[in-house]
C-alpha cells in the first residue's frame, strides 16, 4: 500500500488524468450502448414461471406487455356510454392502435367489452397490448400512448393509464437526491475539518468513482440481467461508502501533518495504515454482496455485481486518486487555525480530549445502565419486524399524483381491487376430456372463496393450450390474494386434475411475486449464516479473540432487525409514507433483506474495525481493558459519528428519488447506520466490553497457534510518536516562565490520564 501511495503522490497528475480518462471513457461507452435493464422476477422451475412459458408458446399475441387506459366520468348523470364520451374515447383508442409499438387494443365499446364497463357505468377501461415486453419497449413509445390518451381528457372526463410500460414514463431520477446528499456531506466535512480543500476531496473522490461505476453498470446491463434500480442503488451505496472511506484516510493524513510529517509522507502513511483498513472494509462489503450469488437468482446476480463494482471503484479511488489530490493541496488539508498553531507551537499529536473523552469516561462509569438502555432501544425498534410481510409493491403504492396510481385506484373503485392483479390459470389441452374438465374447473372456481369472477376458457389457435383469468376479490399485494393462490394450488386444482390429464399452472402478478419471495425466504438462512460466519472468521483473525466476533455477529443481527422495524412501520404500516411522497402502505420487497444484510455487514465491519482496532492496540500495549476501551472509544468516536452522519444524510436524500424501492433502501440503510454508529458502536459495544473485562480478548492457546496473523491497520511507530512528543516546544521563545502555550483543547485532561474506575 505504501508503494502504491508513493507512486500516486509522485505522479499525481498522471493518477488524476487516468481516473478522468476512465470516467470519460466509461460514460461515452454507456451513452453509445444505451441502457438495457430488466426487472425479471421469474424464477426457473416455479409454477408461475411454467405458466408464463405455456402462455408464450401457445399465445404469441400475449407475448407483449398489457397496459390499461382507464376513463371515468365525473359529475351527476355522467356515463362512459354517453355518445360524446364514446366518440371521444373510441377516437383516442383508434389512434393508439395505429401506433407502431402497439399490437392491439381491446375496447369496452366492442361487442365483447361489456365486462370492461363498471356496474355504475361511470368507469371503463381498454387493454393496450404492446408488441414487446416492458423491458424492450422504448420509453418514447410508451409516452406516445400516454400523450394520445391524455389528449382525450376534458372537464367531465378523467383519463389515466396504468401498467408496466406506462410506468416507464414516470421518470425517477437520483439527481436531486445526489445533490442534497452531497451538500449535507460537504457541510459535515467542513465542520469536521475546518478546511474547504480537505472537505472537497472526499466528495470529489466519491463522485469520480461513482460516476465511473454508474456508467459501468449501464454497460453491465448489456451482458446480463440488471434491475432498473441497480444504478441508483449503486450510487446510493457508492456515495455513502466512498465519502466515508475518503474521510477516514483524510483524517489520518491530517493527524500526520499535525505531527510534523511532510505532506507526501503524511499521505503515504495515511494510505499505508488507514488505507489498508479501507481495502479490508471494502473487500468485506464486496464479499457480502457477492454472497447473493449463492441464491442463484439472475435478478439478484446483476444487483450484486453492480453494487460490488461500485464499491471496488470507490476503494480504488480512495487509495490512488485521493493521495494524489492530498499531495496537490499540500498543507491546506489543515484549517488556517491549525496551520497557524503548527507554525507557532510546532508539531503535536492529537489528544483525545473534550466531549469524546468525557463520553468515554461516562460509559466506563455506567456500563450496565447504558448497556440496558441501548438494548431497550434496539428491542423496541425491532418489534415491528415480527409483522414483516414480504411481497412486491405495485402501482397501487405509487405516489397519489402518479397516473399509474390514479388508474389503479379507478379500477379498484369501479371493478374491485382484484382487477389490478388477475391470476392466470394455464394448461395444455389434449382432447375433449380436458376441455370438459377445464369448463368444470371454471364452474368450481366461481364458487371458490376469494374469487370475484372467472372468465370463460380461452383456447390457442392450435387448440393445445388454454387459460382462465381469475379475478380475486382482494388487492394483488394483500395476504388474502396470496392465500387464494395457495388455496388454488393446494386444494382446488388437485381436485380438478384428479379425473383428467389436466396440469394447470397458476400464474399472474401475485403468483409470480409469491414464488420469488418464497425462493428467497427459503435460502435466506443459508445466506445470512454465510455472511455472518465470514464476518466472524475475519474478526477472529484480526483481533485474536472469540468474544469480539461473537459480539459483532449479534450486533449485526440487532441492527438489521431494528432497521427492518423502522421499514415495516413506514412502508408496510404506512406511518408517514404518503407524507414523505412514498405512496401507500404495502409489502416489503423480498430482496430487501438480502441486500440489506450484505451492505450492512460491510458497513458494520468498517466501524467495528475502526473502533476495536484502536482498543486492541491499547490492550496489547497496556493489558488494561478499561483503559483500552476508554481510549479506543475516545479516539475514534468522533470520526465514526462524522462518517455516520454523512452516510445517513446520503441515504436519506434518496427518499427524494421518487422510486419506492430506492427510498426503501435509503431509509433502511440510514436507520441501520444510525443505530449501528450511535447506539451499538459508541454505546452498547464499549459498555459490554467494560462489563466483560479481560474476557474480551480471550482466545484458546491451541487456536492462537493455528490461526495466521494478519494486521488490518498497523499502528504507527510508537518510537516515532514518542520522538514527535519529545520535540514539542512547550513554551514560546518569548513566553513567560509559567505561561502554558498549549491550546484550550490541549489543556483539558487527556483521556489516558483518567484513572480506571472499578465496576
Amino acid at each position: 500500500m505504501a508503494a502504491l501511495a508513493r507512486w500516486c503522490v509522485r505522479h499525481r497528475l498522471l493518477a488524476v488524468l487516468l481516473w478522468l480518462l476512465a470516467l470519460g471513457g466509461a460514460t461515452t461507452a454507456a451513452a453509445v450502448a444505451g441502457s438495457a435493464y430488466s426487472n425479471d422476477y421469474e424464477v426457473p422451475g416455479t409454477e408461475s414461471g411454467r405458466a408464463t412459458q405455456l402462455l408464450d408458446r401457445g399465445f404469441h399475441g400475449l407475448g407483449g406487455d398489457s397496459d390499461t387506459v382507464v376513463w371515468h366520468t365525473a359529475g351527476p348523470g355522467g356515463s362512459v356510454r354517453a355518445a360524446d364520451v364514446e366518440r371521444t374515447m373510441t377516437g383516442a383508442l383508434d389512434k393508439i392502435a395505429d401506433l407502431h409499438a402497439v399490437a392491439s387494443v381491446t375496447s369496452p365499446y366492442d361487442s365483447q367489452g361489456a365486462s370492461q364497463v363498471s356496474r355504475d357505468g361511470r368507469t371503463a377501461y381498454a387493454t393496450v397490448t404492446f408488441r414487446e415486453q416492458a423491458d424492450d419497449i422504448d420509453r418514447a413509445d410508451a409516452q406516445r400512448v400516454v400523450d394520445t390518451a391524455k389528449a382525450a381528457e376534458s372537464d367531465g372526463l378523467e383519463v389515466e393509464l396504468g401498467g408496466t410500460a406506462i410506468g416507464l414514463t414516470e421518470s425517477k431520477s437520483a439527481q436531486v437526491a445526489e445533490i442534497v446528499g452531497i451538500a449535507v456531506a460537504a457541510v459535515v466535512l467542513f465542520l469536521a475539518f475546518g478546511s474547504l480543500a480537505a472537505s472537497a476531496l472526499p466528495i470529489a473522490t466519491a463522485l469520480v468513482s461513482v460516476g465511473t461505476a454508474y456508467a459501468g453498470i449501464v454497460l453491465l446491463g448489456q451482458v446480463m440481467t440488471v434491475a432498473d434500480f441497480a444504478p441508483m442503488l449503486g450510487t446510493l451505496i457508492g456515495l455513502g461508502v466512498g465519502i466515508d472511506y475518503a474521510l477516514f484516510i483524510v483524517t489520518r493524513h491530517r493527524k500526520g501533518l499535525k505531527r510534523g510529517l511532510p505532506v507526501a509522507e503524511a499521505a503515504e502513511r495515511a494510505v499505508a495504515t488507514t488505507g489498508r483498513a479501507v481495502v479490508f472494509a471494502g473487500a468485506t462489503v464486496c464479499i457480502a454482496l457477492l454472497g447473493m450469488l449463492i441464491l442463484r437468482l439472475s435478478f439478484l446476480n446483476g444487483v450484486a455485481i453492480a453494487a460490488s463494482l461500485t464499491v471496488v471503484l470507490t476503494v480504488a479511488a480512495s487509495v490512488t486518486l485521493l493521495p494524489a489530490l492530498l499531495s496537490w493541496i499540500g498543507p491546506r488539508a489543515l484549517s488556517r487555525r491549525e496551520r497557524r498553531r503548527l507554525a507557532e507551537h510546532g508539531p503535536a499529536p492529537e489528544l483525545p480530549t473534550g466531549l469524546a473523552a468525557r463520553w468515554a469516561a461516562f460509559v466506563e462509569r455506567h456500563p450496565k445502565l447504558l448497556g440496558a438502555a441501548a438494548v431497550l432501544v434496539m428491542a423496541v425498534l425491532a418489534l415491528p419486524t415480527f409483522a414483516l410481510h414480504l411481497g412486491t409493491s405495485d402501482q397501487g403504492n405509487n405516489p397519489a399524483s402518479a397516473t399509474t396510481r390514479q388508474a389503479y385506484d379507478l379500477l379498484a373503485d369501479g371493478f374491485g381491487p382484484g382487477v389490478n392483479g388477475p391470476l392466470t390459470l394455464v394448461s395444455e389441452v389434449y382432447g375433449a376430456g380436458e376441455r370438459n374438465a377445464l369448463n368444470d374447473l371454471g364452474t368450481t372456481l366461481r364458487s371458490t372463496e376469494g374469487v370475484a369472477s372467472v372468465s370463460p376458457a380461452t383456447y390457442a389457435e392450435s387448440g393445445r393450450t388454454a387459460f382462465l383469468t381469475v379475478v380475486p376479490d382482494s388487492a394483488p399485494q394483500s395476504k388474502e390474494t396470496s392465500d387464494l393462490v395457495d388455496r388454488l394450488r393446494d386444494d382446488v386444482l388437485p381436485a380438478a386434475e384428479a379425473d383428467s390429464s389436466l396440469d394447470v399452472a397458476v400464474g399472474g402478478v401475485t403468483a409470480s411475486y409469491d414464488d420469488f419471495a418464497e425462493i428467497i425466504i427459503a435460502k435466506l438462512p443459508l445466506f445470512v449464516g454465510v455472511v455472518i460466519g465470514l464476518g466472524c472468521v475475519l474478526l477472529l483473525l484480526a483481533f485474536r479473540s472469540v468474544g469480539i466476533p461473537l459480539k459483532a455477529a449479534v450486533m449485526n443481527v440487532a441492527a438489521v432487525a431494528s432497521a427492518f422495524g423502522v421499514v415495516v412501520a413506514i412502508f408496510q404500516w404506512g406511518w408517514g409514507s404518503e407524507l414523505l411522497g412514498l405512496g401507500a402502505a404495502g409489502p416489503i420487497e423480498p430482496f430487501l433483506p438480502v441486500i440489506m444484510v450484505s451492505v450492512l455487514f460491510g458497513l458494520s465491519m468498517d466501524y467495528q474495525v475502526f473502533l476495536v482496532s484502536r482498543m486492541y492496540e491499547e490492550w496489547l500495549e497496556t493489558g488494561d481493558n478499561r483503559r483500552a476501551v476508554r481510549v479506543g472509544l475516545a479516539e475514534t468516536s468522533r470520526v465514526i459519528n462524522s462518517a455516520a452522519v454523512i452516510m445517513i444524510s446520503v441515504f436519506l436524500a434518496f427518499v427524494l428519488s421518487g422510486d419506492r424501492v430506492i427510498a426503501m433502501f435509503g431509509i433502511a440503510l440510514a436507520a441501520a447506520v444510525a443505530l449501528d454508529a450511535f447506539v451499538l458502536r459508541t454505546l452498547l459495544v464499549p459498555a459490554l466490553m467494560h462489563m466483560l473485562g479481560g474476557a474480551n480478548w480471550w482466545l484458546p492457546r491451541r487456536l492462537d497457534r493455528l490461526l495466521p496473523r494478519i494486521s488490518i491497520e498497523p499502528p504507527e511507530s510508537r518510537s516515532d510518536a514518542g520522538g514527535v512528543r519529545a520535540t514539542i516546544p512547550r513554551r514560546r521563545a518569548n513566553a513567560a516562565p509559567h505561561e502554558d502555550v498549549r491550546g484550550p483543547e490541549e489543556q483539558e485532561r487527556d483521556v489516558r490520564d483518567i484513572a480506571g474506575r472499578g465496576r
